[in-house]
């Protein structure tokens, strides 16, 4: 039985918290439960706490922006947050730039970057009420 990546919502923020190494099989699974919680809670952000990784290369790089792709898909801004600047060096290094993934430097100001998208139209305010009109979903 492979471990599993929690996700916790508060209000209609998921929060990711990856505590474990990123094996394939976790990826896979991550992926495929964080699509199914934002679709099932209606949830409008989704912070990933990537503090506890030490270490990172490519295919954590690429997971990063895959799992912000999706979420963003289905209507979830993504701010990764907690990265370390070790983290932040390598993923530089080996030409990762996680393009179109917010980053924040712990998960009150991965809020903040969420609230102030929302405030430019660009994405969802925690906490703030939606207009109610959301095409993608009935």
């Amino acid at each position: 039985m492979t471990e599993r990546v929690p996700i916790l919502r508060i209000g209609d923020v998921l929060l990711v918290s990856i505590q474990v190494d990123l094996e394939d099989r976790v990826v896979m699974d991550l992926q495929e439960d964080l699509s199914n919680r934002i679709v099932e809670t209606g949830a409008r952000g989704v912070v990933i706490d990537i503090s506890a990784l030490e270490i990172v290369d490519s295919f954590v790089g690429r997971m990063l922006a895959t799992v912000a792709a999706m979420s963003r898909v289905l209507d979830a801004e993504t701010v990764v947050v907690g990265m370390r600047p070790a983290v932040a060096i390598t993923l530089v290094e080996l030409g990762l730039s996680l393009g179109g993934v917010r980053t924040a430097l712990n998960l009150e100001s991965g809020l903040a970057v969420l609230r102030r998208a929302r405030a430019a139209g660009l994405g969802y305010v925690p906490g703030r009420p939606t207009s109610g009109f959301r095409p993608d979903r009935t």
